[in-house]
């Protein structure tokens, strides 16, 4: 009797220890399946934070941009201008840190426009950001002909103060702020505003005045202000303004909106350039077609005091840029550099560049390995019969508008 009770003790025994095991495996499996879950949780958890925050910002209204114009007294109000309308006279958020408003900074304002929610970082116009901003053109003197003497009026004027501010300190005088190249096209205005830039070590920004004139009132003049930030922040830096006659026309009394809006960006011009404080770091150069059509405020003293003509290369100077154009190419023996430059009398360096290509052509097409003299001949004859269509046509436009017509 007492063996079949301790066989019994035993069976339940046994019977336990089994489902003690059985519940422990089934308690693992089930903590794995929980933390599974709590992975699985977290990360929709987040997911739905995400798209909380993406519905927030699809619902959620346009914040205006603004600058900042004056802090008031109190430090918890601004004066600001509105993109979208006035200047306004707004709160300002608690989270707004004080020292970080002054004036000129960007801000947000709210829907209503009635709080700054916050300060945006500084940035350069994207329209001034598109400018030609090359950091050192490569660019030097030893790549222009013909132009000894404008080289050297120009280097005493503008690469002279920014390579050597010293001296004009210990002088006492200051240098001239701005330089006006004038003369006809293809002449090496623009080439050489780059080759100064080159030796002076400084940044060339290129603007083509007619980028000034914008749709919108004062955008013009604000680009102005822009550009010569841009200048101030790359200096040293050479600011070279092509095509200048676009904005300084003389000044009319009477005239359409568009002609009063380039008034305005014409004085916003000047009162940069009086305004100019860093005088050894930044320099303005300007070039022109047309000197008869500038408003004489630009050329008054302490603006443009340098005017520089570049004129049409003459004999020495042509044969000085066609050894430039031709340093690359491989020339045959015939080639006479004093032939081709009396041939090419009244031509510009941007004609003799093209000459040069094209002879380059003209060998390629006639499958030489050498250009030859008479490249260089029927490439004259080409640019120079191009020159004429383009006068006739000229000449025809003219006429048309004058209502005569030509047969």
């Amino acid at each position: 009797m007492s063996m079949a009770n301790d066989d019994e003790i035993t069976l339940t025994e046994s019977s336990i220890m089994r489902q003690i095991k059985e519940l422990e495996a089934e308690n693992a499996s089930l903590r794995s399946q929980l933390e599974i879950l709590m992975r699985q949780n977290a990360n929709l958890s987040a997911e739905l934070q995400y798209y909380k925050k993406e519905v927030e910002k699809l619902v959620s209204p346009p914040l205006i941009e603004a600058l900042v114009l004056e802090v008031l007294d109190d430090g918890e109000r601004a004066v600001v201008k509105s993109t979208t309308g006035p200047n306004l006279i707004v709160k300002i958020d608690s989270k707004i840190r004080k020292e970080e408003l002054r004036a000129g900074v960007r801000v947000a304002l709210n829907q209503r426009g009635s709080t700054i929610v916050e300060v945006l970082k500084d940035r350069e116009d994207p329209i001034a950001q598109a400018m030609e901003v090359i950091e050192r053109p490569q660019v030097s003197y030893k790549d222009i002909g013909g132009l000894s003497k404008e080289i050297s009026l120009v280097r005493e004027v503008v690469e002279l103060p920014l390579t050597k501010p010293d001296l004009f300190k210990e002088l006492g005088i200051d240098p001239p702020k701005g330089v006006l190249l004038y003369g006809p096209p293809g002449t090496g205005k623009t080439l050489l505003a780059k080759a100064v830039a080159h030796e002076s070590n400084a940044t060339f920004i290129r603007v083509v005045a007619s980028e000034f004139v914008q749709k919108f009132i004062g955008e013009g003049a604000r680009i102005v202000r822009e550009v010569f930030k841009l200048a101030r922040k790359k200096a040293p830096a050479i600011i070279f303004i092509d095509e200048i006659d676009a904005i300084g026309a003389k000044r009319l009394d009477i005239g359409t909106s568009g002609e009063r809006e380039v008034q305005r960006t014409l004085m916003q011009l000047l009162a940069e350039m009086d305004g100019f404080n860093d005088l050894y770091n930044v320099r303005i150069i300007a070039a022109t077609n047309r000197i008869d059509i500038l408003d004489p405020a630009l050329l008054r003293p302490g603006r443009f005091d340098r005017v520089i003509e570049i004129p049409a290369p003459d004999l020495k100077g042509r044969i000085e840029i066609f050894k430039i154009h031709t340093r690359k190419m491989k020339l045959a023996k015939d080639v006479d550099f004093h032939k081709l430059a009396e041939l090419t009398e009244g031509f510009t360096g941007a004609d003799i560049k093209a000459v040069c290509t094209e002879a380059g052509y003209n060998a390629l097409r006639a499958n030489k390995k050498s250009v030859r003299m008479k490249d260089f001949l029927y490439a004259i004859n080409f640019i120079r019969k191009n020159h004429t269509l383009e006068y006739r046509g000229s000449q025809r436009h003219s006429k048309q508008e004058h209502g005569v017509n030509i047969l």
